[in-house]
């Protein structure tokens, strides 16, 4: 693949680090960064851009978790999506790769190795940390995950309003349709998640959401 037409998006809420590390990487490789400070403007990049790769910092504001790894691997599979995290635990790194995740970066990396891991992924591989091996990694069946996968993208919109804990008349609003089409998507994701009601549709949500660190 020729490196000069290489869009890159860099997804994480912080401006600092998305120039810095856009700043570092300049110096390794070449390639158009793109900036995304949250799930929903990652999402108009990709509708709107050819793009190679992202970058995926997993705790952005309008992200929940893995969620937005999960619906970016269902929606834009030719896409392939490095998770970039401060989390470095093999926790982690193991739900990144169970949920299709085509790498993990340690935020700690220096640029030489965001770099070997970027074009390693373009190459069709997958890049985890050197000091682990895919043996030390863990996998388990994560039924949450599947059901959220087989939302439509409108619908995971509307299901991260509900975390929000946006009213259907709001949501309709925002979304500029009617609030009988935010009650068929509500009744979609319902049966989809395999829950009852808005509650138990965002409690699912968040079980995809990242163990916080301890103080």
């Amino acid at each position: 693949m020729d490196s000069t037409a290489l869009n890159i998006v860099i997804a994480d809420d912080h401006p600092l680090f998305r120039s810095a590390l856009k700043q570092a990487l300049n110096s390794q490789m070449e390639a158009t960064w793109l900036e995304a400070d949250g799930a929903a403007v990652l999402e108009t990049i990709l509708s709107q851009h050819d793009i190679d790769l992202v970058l995926l910092d997993l705790e952005m504001p309008d992200s929940h978790g893995y969620s937005t790894l999960i619906h970016l691997r269902s929606h834009y599979p030719a896409v392939p999506v490095v998770v970039i995290s401060a989390h470095e635990d093999t926790t982690t790194i193991s739900k990144t790769l169970k949920y299709d995740g085509q790498g993990f970066i340690p935020k700690s990396a220096p640029p030489a190795e965001f770099a070997a891991a970027i074009q390693q992924v373009l190459d069709g591989e997958t890049y985890i940390p050197a000091n682990l091996s895919e043996q030390d990694l863990t996998s388990e069946s994560d039924d949450v995950g599947n059901r959220l996968a087989e939302l439509t993208p409108q619908q995971y919109k509307v299901l991260q309003m509900f975390a929000e804990g946006l009213l259907n008349k709001q949501i309709a609003y925002d979304l500029e349709v009617s609030e009988a089409t935010i009650k068929a998507h509500a009744t979609a994701i319902f049966r989809k998640l395999g829950v009852r009601n808005r509650t138990q549709a965002v409690i699912a949500l968040q079980q995809l959401e990242m163990a916080k660190k301890a103080l």
